[in-house]
């Protein structure tokens, strides 16, 4: 490469969003070194694939010492709904943030970007969040993420670190829990909100990020920066608008609030759910970041709505519905989740 070449570790390059990015930073000549559990088929002649463990701390060396990075992407980790170890989800999450911060701060990498997440909390806060707001996380991976920050955080002497709290990343090929949602408007069956489904959730359009993750490349210093989309519709709005589009006679339809919470959390508890605390609590939930921050400092602004990003997502589940059904070996956001005991919705619908 020439000496002029930009060369970034990507942390989870197999995964949705790694994927997407890497076809994003390589379409504008950054060379771009993948690592991830699991197979990563992509191609190109700026990439380098690299099957591994980010608690390799060896790998890490070698990959530091061979390639001398001008920047980590770190988005790897492990969800909550996709094991149910939780020492491995910790193991990954905490201590494998842990081994790229060593890494860093070892071969001098200037920048580490890190994708951290809105389940820092779990609750409605009646008001957009700031990146002053204290994180009270209601579970693992919410915890996890958290303690990933403050260890990247604390090297500040050493690296700069950039961090995004990120809502739900959303675009095509996104799967994971939408994709239940995705197969329900399929088929034309009811697609189930809790009391009207009159929330707002904001999420993010991975183009929305992919930009905020250049500008994050070249910006000088570190810090804390929430992401996320503007002009937030109520979940039933953002639903119906892709149910309208799809032509496939589902309709939105409501549960009470007051049943159906109780037995989302005893079904959780049972182990018949995917829906964890996160999700059981914030299903009838606002949630928005505030993203002056991002706007002033970075320059960034979203630019993607939450329709039209879950239209680009919907339309990548029809059109890859046989071939999706079959994936085994890929990360969990590339695959559908499992229903458990949202079957029992299905039938009804």
């Amino acid at each position: 490469m020439p000496p002029e070449q930009r060369t970034v570790l990507i942390t989870g390059g197999a995964g949705f969003y790694g994927e997407s990015l890497k076809a994003f930073l390589l379409e504008r000549g950054i060379g771009c070194v993948s690592l991830d559990l699991e197979e990563d088929g992509s191609d190109h002649p700026l990439l380098t694939r690299v099957r591994g463990d980010i608690r390799d701390r060896e790998l890490l060396a070698r990959l530091a010492e061979t390639y001398r990075f001008d920047a980590v992407i770190h988005l790897a980790a492990v969800l909550a709904h996709a094991v149910k170890d939780e020492d491995l989800l910790w193991s990954v999450n905490v201590e494998g943030t842990r081994n790229i911060a060593g890494m860093a701060k070892e071969f001098r990498i200037p920048k580490v970007v890190f994708t951290s997440s809105n389940c820092l909390w779990g609750e409605d806060l009646g008001r957009p969040v700031s990146e002053e707001e204290l994180p009270r996380p209601v579970e693992i991976y919410g915890r996890s993420k958290w303690e990933a920050e403050k260890i990247l955080l604390a090297c500040a002497d050493s690296f700069d670190t950039v961090i995004f709290r990120c809502p739900t990343i959303v675009g095509a090929g996104r799967l994971g829990l939408l994709a239940i949602l995705f197969e329900f408007i399929d088929e034309g069956r009811r697609v189930w909100v809790v009391d009207g489904g009159r929330n707002r959730y904001q999420f993010i359009a991975a183009a929305d990020l992919h930009d905020a993750c250049l500008r994050a490349l070249a910006y000088r210093g570190g810090g804390i920066f929430n992401v996320g989309s503007a002009a937030v519709p109520t979940l039933a709005e953002a639903y119906r608008s892709v149910i309208e589009r799809a032509g496939t006679g589902a309709r939105v339809a409501s549960l009470p609030g007051w049943a159906v919470l109780p037995l989302m959390k005893l079904a959780y508890r049972l182990g018949l759910s995917p829906l964890g605390p996160y999700q059981y609590r914030m299903i009838a939930a606002s949630f928005m970041f505030d993203t002056t921050r991002a706007e002033n400092l970075l320059g960034w602004r979203p630019a993607v709505t939450n329709e039209e990003m879950l239209w680009d997502a919907y339309r990548y589940y029809h059109d890859h519905a046989a071939e999706i059904r079959q994936r085994t070996g890929v990360s969990a956001h590339r695959k559908s989740a499992g229903q458990g005991i949202i079957r029992l919705l299905k039938w009804l619908s």
